[in-house]
Order: C-alpha cells, then sequence, then structure tokens
C-alpha cells in the first residue's frame, strides 16, 4: 500500500488537473467564457446548467387526453368492420362505437360464430362478447391492450413536446412523466411561457381530403364531413371523411415565401409522393383541403398533376404562424390533446438567491471541515483537505462537462458530499493512529492503516451508491437531481480519498523518511 506505480502516479495527476481545468469556466466571468469560446474547440467551456429553481423559468403541468385516443381507436375499428361484415353478407341492423370497443347488432339467424372470426380478425386484442339475445355482440380492447394503447400515447406524447421545445431553442428543458397520464415540462431561463404554450396546444393533426362537391345532398352521409373555414369564421366546407394523405408523410416543413407572401413548403416521402401524384393527377379543377386540428386552413384547387414529392400550404398566415406551422409539422402530431393543468413562473431574482444560498452552504461546510481536519489530524488532515478540494473540482468538472442540470436538491447533494468526503480519510487516519499505539513503524501501520481501512470505506460507499441509484430510479424531478450530484460525489470523493491523499502521504513519508506520523 506504500508503494504506487509510476504510471498510476501519472494517471492521478493528470485527472487531478483535468478536474481543475474543465472546472474552471464555472468560477469565471461570463465576459471570460466568451473569450475563451473564441480559442481552439478542445479548451474547456462549458458550465453547470442550472435548473428551474435556480435559473428561473416556467413549468407546466400537462395532461394527455387518453380518452381521445382510445375513442377514435374505437371509431377506426367500426369504420374497419363495414366492409368486412358486407364482404362476408352478415346482415345487421345497427353498429356504433362503445367506450374502449364497438357494439353490432346482426339480423336473426346470423351466425354468431363467423361474426367473432371476422372481428377477431380486426384485432388481436379484442374480447368478444356475445349477448344473451343472440343478437348483439361487442368487441372491446383488453385490459393490458387499453393499458399499452395509454403507456404508447403517453410516451408519444412525451417525444413530440420535447421536439416541440427543443425546436423554439429553449436549453435544457426537463421533460417527465407523472401518474398515469400527466407530463411535467420545465423551462429554465423562459419567463414569458404563452407561445410555448400555444405550440403544445396544438394537436398539429394534419390530413388532406377532396372537397365533397355533393355537400347539399350528402353531408349527413357517413363519408363527408363539415368543417370550418379556419380563415374564415362561421364558413364552413364540407370535405370527404376519408384522408388522401396524412401529415406523417411529410418529411420536412420550412417556412417561405411566394410572391412576398409567407407559406409553407414542405416535402413528402416517397409513399406520400405517389400518393399525392395519383390523387392531383385523377381530381384536376377539383378543390383539394387541407385540414389541421379539425380546421381548413386552405383549400386550393388542384391544376395539374403534382409529382415531384413537394408542395406549398398557402392561406392567409403571419410570418410567426408560417414560422409556428412549419415547426409543428416538423415535430410531429400528438396523438392526443394537451390540457394546461397547472402553470408556475419562477422569476430569476427567486433563483438567484437559492444559488446565493446554495453557495455560502457549501462555502460555510467547506471551510468548517477544512479547520475539523486540519486541528485534529494535523499535516495529514491538510493533505485531507487539498484531496476534498480536489473531489469538489471533479464533481463540477463532471456535471460540466456532462451537461447536467443542477437543481437546488442538487446543491443539497453536493453539501452533503463534501461532508461525506472526508469520512473515509478519518476512518485510515484513526487506523493509522491505533496501529501506532501498538507499536508498528511508520510504513507499517500507514500500510495497515489503508489495507484493513479499505473493507469498510468500499462497503459504505457502495451502500450509499445503492441507495442514489435507487433514488434515480424511482425519483422525478428534484429527487434525481439530488442522486445524480449524490452519487457523482461518491465515486469522485472515493478517488480524491483513496488515491490522492495517499499519494500525498507517501510521497511524504519517502522525502522525509520520519519516524513519527503527523496524524
Amino acid at each position: 500500500m506504500i508503494y504506487i506505480a509510476r504510471w498510476k502516479i501519472i494517471l492521478i495527476l493528470i485527472t487531478c488537473a483535468l478536474a481543475l481545468f474543465y472546472s474552471s469556466p464555472n468560477v469565471m466571468s461570463p465576459g471570460m467564457r466568451g473569450w475563451m469560446e473564441t480559442l481552439p474547440g478542445f479548451l474547456p467551456t462549458k458550465t453547470i446548467n442550472l435548473g428551474l429553481d435556480l435559473q428561473g423559468g416556467s413549468h407546466l403541468l400537462l395532461e394527455v387526453e387518453v380518452d381521445t385516443v382510445i375513442r377514435e381507436r374505437s371509431e377506426d375499428l367500426v369504420q374497419a368492420a363495414r366492409p368486412e361484415l358486407r364482404k362476408n353478407k352478415i346482415g345487421y341492423t345497427r353498429i356504433s362505437s362503445i367506450p374502449g370497443g364497438m357494439r353490432l347488432k346482426v339480423k336473426t339467424g346470423t351466425d354468431i360464430s363467423q361474426v367473432k372470426k371476422i372481428l377477431r380478425g380486426l384485432d388481436t386484442d379484442l374480447e368478444i362478447i356475445a349477448g344473451q339475445d343472440k343478437q348483439t355482440i361487442e368487441a372491446k380492447y383488453s385490459a393490458v391492450a387499453l393499458k399499452r394503447m395509454q403507456d404508447q400515447t403517453i410516451n408519444q406524447s412525451i417525444e413530440i413536446v420535447r421536439r416541440r421545445v427543443d425546436e423554439t431553442g429553449t436549453n435544457e428543458p426537463v421533460i417527465t412523466r407523472q401518474g398515469n397520464d400527466r407530463i411535467i415540462v420545465q423551462l429554465p431561463g423562459v419567463d414569458d411561457p404563452q407561445r410555448i404554450k400555444d405550440i403544445l396546444g396544438k394537436t398539429a393533426k394534419l390530413t388532406f381530403h377532396l372537397v365533397d362537391q355533393g355537400a347539399g345532398r350528402s353531408a349527413r352521409s357517413g363519408g363527408v364531413r363539415v368543417l370550418p373555414m379556419a380563415d374564415n369564421p362561421g364558413e364552413t366546407i364540407s370535405i370527404q371523411r376519408r384522408s388522401m394523405l396524412t401529415g406523417d408523410m411529410l418529411t420536412n416543413a420550412q417556412p417561405n415565401f411566394q410572391d412576398g407572401l409567407p407559406i409553407v413548403s414542405f416535402r413528402l416521402n416517397t409513399i406520400g409522393a405517389k400518393r399525392f401524384c395519383t390523387v392531383t393527377r385523377d381530381n384536376v379543377g377539383k378543390p383539394f383541403a387541407i385540414v389541421l386540428d379539425g380546421e381548413v386552413i386552405s383549400a386550393p384547387r388542384i391544376n395539374g398533376a403534382i409529382c415531384g414529392g413537394s408542395a406549398i400550404i398557402t392561406g392567409q398566415f403571419s410570418v410567426q404562424e408560417t414560422s409556428d406551422l412549419s415547426l409543428l409539422l416538423r415535430a410531429g402530431a400528438l396523438p392526443a390533446p394537451l390540457n394546461i393543468l397547472e402553470e408556475r413562473t419562477v422569476g430569476p431574482s427567486l433563483g438567484a438567491d437559492s444559488v446565493e444560498a446554495g453557495k455560502i452552504a457549501c462555502l460555510i461546510g467547506l471551510a468548517l471541515i477544512i479547520v475539523f481536519m486540519a486541528a485534529t489530524y494535523g499535516l495529514f488532515g491538510v493533505f485531507a483537505d487539498v484531496a476534498l478540494l480536489i473531489n469538489v473540482a471533479l464533481i463540477f468538472a463532471l456535471l460540466s462537462t456532462l451537461q447536467a442540470t443542477l437543481t437546488l436538491p442538487g446543491i443539497a447533494g453536493i453539501v452533503l458530499t463534501i461532508g461525506m468526503a472526508v469520512d473515509a480519510n478519518v476512518l485510515i487516519f484513526e487506523r493509522i493512529r491505533e496501529e501506532m499505539r501498538q507499536g508498528r513503524t511508520p510504513r507499517l501501520a500507514i500500510d495497515k492503516g489503508y489495507s484493513r481501512a479499505m473493507a469498510t470505506i468500499i462497503d459504505s460507499n457502495l451502500t450509499t451508491l445503492i441507495a442514489a441509484l435507487i433514488l434515480f430510479s424511482f425519483g422525478t424531478g428534484p429527487i434525481k437531481g439530488f442522486s445524480v450530484t449524490l452519487g457523482i460525489g461518491i465515486m469522485t470523493s472515493f478517488f480524491s480519498a483513496i488515491m490522492v491523499t495517499r499519494l500525498m502521504v507517501i510521497t511524504w513519508l519517502q522525502r522525509t523518511k520520519s519516524d513519527i506520523l503527523p496524524v
């Protein structure tokens, strides 16, 4: 234990130097950091990102309308069942959607087993229940299937929300699931969340339909929908229910200008381009409706086949509206509408107070530990204090490099780590004292002190690390921030206590060859 290989010494020194190097931007002024950004890219310029509670910003609690997705799946089930029943010549008197499925009433004498087989073929997750009257049949999604739909809807919503927020340029947003149907969105540095709310509040479900030119006769039929015109309140237009194209066929959308007016240009994938070409070629001279979230935003006339895979959306748009619409189309449509249940804005002054209080807590804790270690263990205590400073630098370097978000609980984790960082040195120094009292030589006392304290140090650090991992796995928001800083601090403190302090102790012993240990 009193010998350290040269390559280990070099590795320890390099690690300490890098820790100081990469943590340094956190103590520089903004002007100095801006100057360093003009230097070569390998130089450190990253700092720790401050969370919502430290930097200020906006907090949104969103509710996902999962029932809308289940209702749409039920309606789709009805639409899929109609042609299958007709193809198999199954007569029925009524067919309708119900929560989580569909209900069918067949004519007297119909083979129920055949109907069940047809319905099972629509979706393997359906549970088929026949009524006692031998005519009514219900096909409902199983509890497992409904839970899977719910999880898929929430996960997809989180991904779309993340894409939309990232497109706005917001730095380090925190987007997490809460409960069964809620999403937390934290936006550090955003003090006016209205535009974010407007962007998140739109489902952005884009579809393309042919306009029904016989609306007066067929508006009540199942194949026609009557939708409002977005640009002309009070005006409606009838469109064919079946969509020719959907928004998921878009590969890109960008704001642009045509004849001095803002427009949205978009490109389609291969399947969408072929279908768009076919539809426009077969319907030259007919109007074509572009529907966004249940409103017709444009209904241009098809002047000729459009087969290049790209097209434009025109309308009475402002420049900001075309930018936002392009953003929404690029990010994709939400699977279900979002409702804003809660909104909070944290002012930067409150965050600054938290940062200042955290700094004071860290400095006081650091100062008290430095004084205590030096007073209790003399020169070896000073070695432990130097290792403690290296440990703090390591924590800040890792948080900066990983671009982790530091929250107020995260500061608490750092303060706790500072207190725990010297725990290993206390165990080692006390063991060395005990060995000296038993008459060991300085070299043997140090050797025994490190080797016999190692098992206890590993055990204590490992159990704390397991607790941090559990907090990170099952916690949310602030709990995760605390667990991250605590986990990083445990690993860095182990390195600083075992490697850095031991290097200084052994170097001192080899140079002085003292018979008395200052511990």
